[in-house]
C-alpha cells in the first residue's frame, strides 16, 4: 500500500522548492527528508525529483503525484474541517461558483439537495463569468462551479465535469405577443421579435441551428447574457424568449407570459464542476446524486 507519511513528506518538499526548506519549516532533519523520499521513490519504481544545481526539479512522473498528492491532502483537510465543525455544532460550509448563464431558478433547484443534508451546511454563492469561476476553483476558494457546458479544454485547470441533468428549451411570450403571433408551433416564430441568450451560453448555437433546421427565420431584437434580463425584456412583451422547459410553470408564474411550445431538440444540460475525480464534499456530492428532474421531452 501507499505510505502516506513518505507523500506527504514528498508533498512537502516539492511544495516548499527544496529539502532545506522542507526541513525548516517542518522541524525534520533534511537526512529525514530525503530518506522518505528515497523510499517512497522505491515503493513506486519511479524518480520523482531531479537534481539541478543546489536545488530539485520534479520529473513529469513527479509532477503527476504531485498532482494527486495535492488533491488527497486538500481533501484530508476538508474532512478535518468538516469533523470539526460537527463536533463543535458548526455549519459545514459549502462554496458554490455559479456561472452568470445559468438561471436563478435552476440553480435553485440544483442546489436544494445540499439543504437536506443530516449535517448543518451554510451555503455561500458567487456568481461570475464562468473562466473567472474555475480560476477560484484551482485555488481552492470554491468547492464546486455551476455551468451549463462541461471544462473547457482551453482551460489551463485541472477539473472534472459531473453531469447533472439536461433538458429541453421551450418558448415564452407575453399574452398579447403571442395572441398576435398565433397558435401554430413553430411557424409562429418566423419572423417574430426574438430575443436570445449571448455568445457565453452554451445553448446559443444548438438554439441557432434549430431555427435553421425548422426554416424559421426570427428577428434577432436583443442578445442578453443576464437570463433574468432577458425574461424581464420578454414579460414587457420586447420578444419571445427561449428558456429551460423545467421551470415553464414558474416563468409563466412569475413573469406572466404565455409557453408557445417546446422545441425537443435543443438541450440544455447543466454541470457540477470540481478538482477532484470522486467528490468527497457532502453537499456537492448530494447535487451529484439528485441531479436534474426529466422534463417531458427530455
Amino acid at each position: 500500500m501507499l505510505n502516506y507519511k513518505q507523500l506527504h513528506h514528498f508533498w512537502s518538499v516539492a511544495r516548499a522548492g527544496g529539502i532545506v526548506r522542507a526541513s525548516e519549516r517542518s522541524g525534520l532533519a533534511p537526512q529525514t527528508l530525503s530518506g522518505q523520499i528515497g523510499a517512497l521513490e522505491a515503493s513506486l519504481g519511479a524518480t520523482l525529483f531531479h537534481r539541478r544545481g543546489r536545488g530539485l526539479v520534479l520529473t513529469e512522473t513527479g509532477q503527476m503525484v504531485l498532482d494527486y498528492a495535492e488533491e488527497i491532502f486538500r481533501v484530508g483537510s476538508e474532512l478535518e474541517e468538516a469533523l470539526k465543525s460537527r463536533a463543535a455544532g458548526r455549519a459545514v460550509p459549502f462554496r458554490v461558483g455559479i456561472a452568470d448563464v445559468v438561471p436563478k431558478a435552476i440553480a435553485s433547484v440544483l442546489l436544494a439537495p445540499s439543504m437536506d443534508l443530516p449535517e448543518a451546511v451554510r451555503i455561500v454563492c458567487h456568481e461570475n463569468k464562468l473562466e473567472r469561476l474555475l480560476g477560484e476553483l484551482a485555488i481552492h476558494k470554491l468547492d464546486v462551479v455551476l455551468a451549463d457546458s462541461p471544462m473547457p479544454d482551453r482551460m489551463d485547470v485541472r477539473g472534472y465535469s459531473h453531469k447533472l441533468g439536461e433538458s429541453t428549451i421551450s418558448f415564452f411570450a407575453a399574452p398579447a405577443l403571442a395572441g398576435r403571433l398565433g397558435p401554430q408551433f413553430p411557424a409562429c416564430l418566423d419572423r417574430a421579435p426574438m430575443l436570445i441568450p449571448g455568445a457565453d451560453a452554451a445553448v446559443r448555437r444548438p438554439l441557432l441551428q434549430w431555427f435553421e433546421e425548422q426554416r424559421i427565420a426570427p428577428r434577432i431584437v436583443g442578445e442578453f447574457d443576464d437570463s433574468a434580463l432577458m425574461k424581464a425584456f420578454g414579460e414587457r412583451g420586447v420578444g419571445v424568449f427561449p428558456a429551460t422547459t423545467l421551470i415553464a410553470d414558474e416563468i409563466c408564474r412569475q413573469h406572466d407570459v404565455r409557453r408557445l411550445g417546446e422545441a425537443e431538440d435543443v438541450r440544455e444540460a447543466y454541470y457540477a464542476i470540481s478538482v477532484e475525480r470522486r467528490i468527497s464534499h457532502p453537499a456537492t456530492l448530494a447535487i451529484s446524486r439528485s441531479g436534474l428532474p426529466r422534463t417531458g421531452g427530455a
